[in-house]
């Protein structure tokens, strides 16, 4: 009999490669999707779906009853809110909710989706970022993914597992999209000149490595997810251009500049339901000089085996994009 695996988020960037790695792997899957979210990209998989009330706990846990999961991975979430308190209900007080509605069900593992944001950056160039060291986030996108950490973990009984991808890339991904835009226009615009340290990690990595996670005897236990290596500020770039076939006009916009801009939309949105693709708290993650992670723990106690570098994550990605006629 297939194990069955509820997946939150289900319609999104990441939800989506979810969806296809689980149901590869011979999981059966119900997908939770909002009443309004477009699924029109899932209709190839033999999936069901449902609707959950995050804010029920009552509601979660007849849900849970009713279809027994064996599995939940909550990938479901906000990277764009207006205040800590905003990102904070849905990001941590949210998830808190469907844990605790687990709790005294079937439910065999517990994988939550947080963020590398959760843990931040290190402020000097060199070393990277472990799975067990002081957590200092830089944006309130960051602290609401730590206290939902701190919620869960704190549950009695729950079998958790804390996933914290670094910056993830792929077919679908609509922001890191926003410089292949860019780039592929000519213009390669750059915050400041400091040295500095990124990590990437393909979607299909990360998909694997939690369903990796599903079978995993261990419980309470974080891992940093990247593809291992650290690049410099101009290596995304670099290898999108190569599979673009473009030049581009490269410049630094003095970091003044950007944070009076940042500072000017953050303003300018007040009022408005929507939060500008720049902001003073996107900033802070932009200009953070280190975010390469240490993803040993995951490869030993997970078997985590990244198949793809941002050269080669990139080449599908941009073949994606371009069949797809994104670019």
């Amino acid at each position: 009999m297939q194990k069955k695996v509820l997946i939150t988020g289900a319609s999104g960037f990441v939800g989506y490669h979810l969806i296809a790695q689980a149901v590869a792997a011979g999981y059966a899957v119900v997908a939770a999707v909002r009443g309004s979210s477009a699924v029109d990209h899932l209709k190839g998989f033999d999936i069901t779906y449902t609707q959950l009330n995050y804010a029920d706990v009552d509601a979660l846990h007849k849900n849970i009853l009713e279809h027994g999961y064996d599995y939940i991975i909550h990938a479901s979430g906000t990277t764009k809110a207006k205040t800590l308190a905003d990102y904070n209900l849905v990001n941590a007080e949210y998830s808190r909710n469907l844990a605790l509605a687990s709790i005294g069900t079937p439910v065999k593992k517990f994988v939550f989706v947080s963020s590398l944001a959760a843990i931040g950056p290190l402020t000097s160039v060199g070393g990277s970022i472990s799975a067990s060291q002081t957590p200092t986030p830089v944006t309130s996108y960051g602290a609401s993914k730590l206290q939902a950490e701190q919620y869960l973990k704190a549950i009695d009984g729950l079998p958790l597992l804390v996933i914290r991808p670094t910056a993830v890339y792929g077919p679908r991904e609509k922001d890191i999209f926003i410089l292949f835009t860019s780039i592929n226009k000519g213009l390669e615009p750059y915050i400041g000149r400091f040295d500095q340290q990124l990590s990437f990690v393909y979607v299909k990595d990360l998909a694997a490595v939690i369903i990796l996670a599903l079978a995993s005897t261990l419980t309470h236990q974080s891992y940093n997810i990247s593809d291992g290596q650290g690049y410099d500020r101009y290596a995304l770039a670099d290898y999108a251009k190569a599979q673009l076939s473009k030049k581009t006009f490269k410049f630094h916009i003095p970091l003044p500049i950007v944070r009076f801009l940042a500072t000017a939309l953050d303003a300018l949105y007040a009022n408005s339901k929507a939060t500008p693709a720049l902001n003073k708290e996107k900033l802070a993650e932009l200009t953070a000089v280190n975010w390469v992670c240490d993803i040993e723990k995951a490869k030993m106690e997970l078997g985590y085996q990244p198949k793809y570098d941002l050269k080669a994550g990139l080449s599908e990605t941009m073949k994606w994009y371009r069949d797809n006629k994104w670019l």
